[in-house]
This record gives C-alpha cells, structure tokens and sequence, in this order.
C-alpha cells in the first residue's frame, strides 16, 4: 500500500504472511543519509525495506554519479574494479545461459540493462537480444557505446509472449516496485522450456552478517526487498514456477565488503579477508554466496 509517496506493506511481497517484524534500520549511505527500517516476514524469511519512496519518486535516490550500473564510472578504486571483474563476469553469465539453456543462440531478454553490457555480449555471441531499462542516461549510454537494442522499462509489457529463451535480470528484481506483475509478465514472455534467470544479493550470507545495518547489498532504499533462498522459491512457487538450480556469485562477496569497509570508513585488507571468509563459508553451502543466481522454470 503507497501513502504520502512511501510504500508501507500490511503482508508479505512474497508469500503474502501478515507475521512480519521489524530486523533493524538501515542508512542510505551513497546519496540521501536517510534510514528505512528493514522488515522480516516470520512465515518465508523474505526482508523488504518499509517506508521506501514510491515509483514516482524514488528516481532522486539513484541520482549519483557513484552509482556504477547507470553511470558506466570508473571512478575510485571499487568502481574500477567493478568494471574489470564485469568483462569477467560477462563471459560466465553468456556461458551460463548458454548451459542452463542448452542452446548456444536464441532469444534474449535482458531486463534492467543499464549501460548495456550484457545485451552488447549476447549479440555479439549470436543471440537475438533485447534489453529495457527505466533509466534515460543509462539508456543513451547503452546507444552510444554499443548501439545496443535497450529500451524503456514499459516496452517489456509490450513484447511477444511465449518468446524469449532466456529472460535475465541480474541484480534488477530487488529494485522493482511492481514486484508480482513483473515475475508474472516474464513468465508469460517465456518460451516453452525457456529459463527465467535471476541474480540478487542473500541477506543470509556471511559477509551480511558481519557487517549487518552497513551491509551494502541492503543499499536501502533503492533495494526494495532482501531475498533469502527459502523467500525467492516461495515468491517463485505463488507464481507457478519454480527455482531449478542455483549458483554463487564468488565475486560479489569482494565488491559489497569493499564497499561496506567504506560506509564503515575501514580498510581494503579487511574487506578482502572478509570476502574470503564468506565465500569459505558458501563453499560448504553455496546458498551462503553474497549474491546468488537463481534459474527459474515454470512448473
């Protein structure tokens, strides 16, 4: 329920429980300093930030020059280093579409393109791709670098269905306010046997442990919710599909901890030595990663 240009839920996004508690509260650290209370559903596990500006508003809150995804920066060291473990990272998310698909070209959609990397890789490997993004300098960025196919964020309610081998959205899904009408409208996109893949960060990792309210993977309030394992196949079930498999992001660990070390004004030795405690604990069970990947099917 939206009032007074906030979103305040009643019952769980994802499993629709009422049994919620508030965890803690969260600063904005990257742009406003404001501080949203991070809630928990009791019954799934599933977290959501309370309070979060709504749709019409929030672009204000993404407004920086730091924020990589939209800016293409290169500034600063972590953005530095984003950018050469993105021309890493591109090469594995080709190949595990490739995999989870077992086509080697077909139809992609790429919601939440940002600058375009990712639908640049997908042609260049062959594939018939597609991208949306809501944000304009993003977008004109994507144009201008790439020449790339991206597109508003309403066009993905325009598209074919039943045509897309794979739909991914990496590190899109939490930022998305009409949560339900998207994971319904990219199953409708689908093509018979077609593979929804999603990437987000997991609250239950270890390096969000360590570092709790300044845990930058929360990054409130432009994340909207915090998945777990057990809340992301719950939402998936509701929706009559369901998760397939699931893969670490080891990377991720590295970038939030670095990013967390600088909310907590520390040092980069403890953000890698972090990262390398939390991906020790994710070799034993991946579904500790900071980030994982869910490959999603309908039932």
């Amino acid at each position: 329920m939206t009032m007074h240009h906030t979103v305040h839920y009643n019952d769980c996004p994802a499993c629709k429980g009422s049994s919620l508690k508030e965890v803690f509260v969260v600063q904005d650290f990257s742009v406003s300093q404001e501080r949203f209370p991070i809630v928990e559903c009791k019954d799934c596990g599933f977290r959501f930030t309370d309070k979060a500006p709504c749709e019409t508003v929030i672009g204000r809150y993404y407004q920086s020059s730091d924020y990589v995804s939209h800016s293409d920066t290169k500034k600063g060291i972590i953005n530095s280093l984003y950018h050469i473990a993105r021309n890493f990272t591109l090469q594995q998310k080709l190949n595990l579409v490739r995999r989870v698909t077992g086509k080697m070209v077909g139809m992609h959609l790429d919601v939440g393109s940002g600058t375009g990397a990712f639908v640049h890789k997908m042609e260049k490997a062959g594939w018939s791709t597609t991208g949306v993004e809501p944000d304009q300098n993003a977008r004109e960025i994507a144009v201008k670098k790439y020449n790339a196919d991206v597109f508003p964020a309403d066009h993905f309610f325009t598209l074919p269905t039943g045509t897309y081998d794979a739909i991914t959205m990496w590190h899109v899904l939490e930022h998305v306010h009409q949560l339900d009408k998207y994971i319904q409208q990219a199953k409708t996109l689908l093509s018979q046997g077609g593979k929804l893949i999603i990437a987000v960060p997991n609250y239950t990792s270890k390096d969000a442990e360590t570092y709790t309210t300044e845990w930058a993977a929360y990054d409130v309030p432009r994340h909207l919710y915090h998945f777990s394992p057990e809340s992301m196949r719950r939402l998936m079930s509701r929706h009559g599909l369901r998760v397939k498999d699931v893969y670490p992001m080891w990377l991720d660990s590295f970038y939030v901890s670095m990013l967390s070390e600088k909310y907590r004004k520390g040092s980069l030795l403890r953000a890698v030595w972090n990262g390398c405690i939390s991906n020790l604990k994710a070799l034993v069970n991946k579904e500790r990663c900071s980030s994982l990947i869910y490959v999603i099917e309908t039932v």
